[in-house]
């Protein structure tokens, strides 16, 4: 007997503007209207366009990663109703493969502009670069960025189930009195709604405009439905467990990567992708109060890219920043500094500081907490897998400087 064919529960047109396509939508809210239905315990093909909306072209600028527009992202696809899902259910997604689109087989991997987000070490890299990967298979290589293959870790960045009015009106609440706590600073520290570039499926008119005035941005994660959590290892056989917080539970899926560094330490530094995921959804009866759950669980599949014993090299940073000045038990300023360790590393081989940051972004670093209860300073690590590049990175081999190009820049 054959198998059966996959039903697409829906499919992208990458040469329409996503903001007139009825199955995609590019903000939180539970008014959205449900672009389909899928049943428990069904098996489909969900297709995503890239999380810019292909704003990021296949070129050798990056003044598209300069000029984004990011009142318009994420494009995510949904919201599907699962059938009998009820709040206070837990939704159970088992990925089952995530694709390139086939007529599409490249990424892009972008630091934006200061001015724009910037990343992790925006203070130090402000410029807009970019690099594009071409995909062979399982692996890819990029022209921006040579002597480096490496096979990728596919994943969804973005997977979560819509809030309630309540979810959202706490969502909307604490990031307001965070941006007004942190007005003195001078950089972005939340996104409040944004009515401009609102795409929310088929709703129109008084409901459009609604959902503009109240709903949440899709940057960052949050830790009532998970969302944009940009975990590498959502890979191909992993089940992620989402809490239900509406009828239906409204899921939505997006920003595709092909593969990513733990940290994803560029604002932009996953391989972004088109692409289709393969979804077997399946609802856990009063899961929230069954699991204890205030925010997803997931368990990692059983695909990963493999090296052997002793081909990880190993970075380690503390919270001291680069100016010498101490933090407490800091671990971002620590994991900062594990990565410009890991810089400065591979800097000695001809490879630009930026192209290094655009690799750590995006190829499978390993990013740990090593130690957070030594006062004063919390201790990160960064394993670089040697076995990515075609010369020996490893310490005591000899070092030749070669000439590595340059990744794509922003003009002046």
């Amino acid at each position: 007997m054959g198998l059966k064919e996959l039903r697409y529960a829906a499919k992208v047109d990458l040469t329409k503007d996503p903001a007139t396509l009825p199955y995609l939508h590019n903000r939180w809210h539970p008014d959205i209207p449900n672009c389909g239905t899928i049943k428990n315990g069904e098996v489909v093909k969900i297709e995503c366009v890239d999380w810019t909306g292909g704003q990021i072209g296949n070129n050798d600028s990056a003044d598209d990663v300069k000029n984004v527009d990011l009142t318009k992202v994420h494009y995510l696809t949904g919201p599907f109703e699962i059938e009998t899902a009820e709040p206070g259910d837990v939704l159970v997604v088992e990925i089952q493969d995530v694709q390139p689109l086939q007529d599409q087989p490249w990424g892009f991997t972008g630091i934006f502009a200061k001015e724009n987000g910037g990343g992790f070490l925006d203070d130090m890299y402000p410029k807009a670069a970019k690099a594009i990967w071409d995909f062979e298979g399982i692996f890819c290589s990029s022209r921006h960025i040579p002597g480096v293959r490496f096979a990728g870790l596919i994943h969804p960045g973005i997977l979560g189930c819509a809030p309630s009015p309540e979810v959202l009106s706490i969502w909307n609440k604490r990031e307001s009195e965070l941006i007004t706590s942190c007005s003195h600073m001078d950089r972005v520290v939340a996104l409040a709604p944004q009515p401009v570039n609102v795409h929310a499926g088929t709703a129109s008119g008084d409901l459009k405009s609604k959902i503009g005035q109240e709903g949440a941005r899709t940057i960052p994660g949050r830790p009532e439905h998970g969302g944009n959590c940009d975990i590498k290892n959502l890979s191909r056989g992993s089940k992620v467990y989402l809490p239900v917080h509406v009828p239906g539970a409204k899921f939505s899926v997006g920003d595709l990567h092909f593969s990513q560094g733990d940290g994803e330490i560029s604002f932009c530094g996953a391989i972004e992708m088109a692409g289709c995921i393969t979804i077997k959804f399946s609802v856990m009866k009063n899961g929230m109060a069954e699991l204890g759950m205030k925010s997803p669980i997931y368990i990692p599949g059983p695909v990963e890219p493999q090296f052997g014993p002793g081909r990880y090299i190993y970075f380690e940073g503390f919270s001291v920043d680069e100016n010498g000045k101490q933090h407490f038990m800091d671990a971002t300023v620590a994991y900062r500094q594990t990565s410009l360790r890991c810089i400065e590393y591979l800097r000695r081989y001809g490879y630009s500081d930026y192209q290094i940051y655009l690799l750590l972004s995006c190829a499978p670093v390993q990013g740990h907490i090593a130690g957070i209860v030594d006062i004063p300073n919390a201790c990160t690590t960064m394993g670089l897998p040697m076995d990515i590049f075609d010369f020996d990175i490893s310490p005591g081999a000899p070092v030749k400087k070669l000439d590595m190009g340059t990744c794509a820049f922003a003009s002046d």
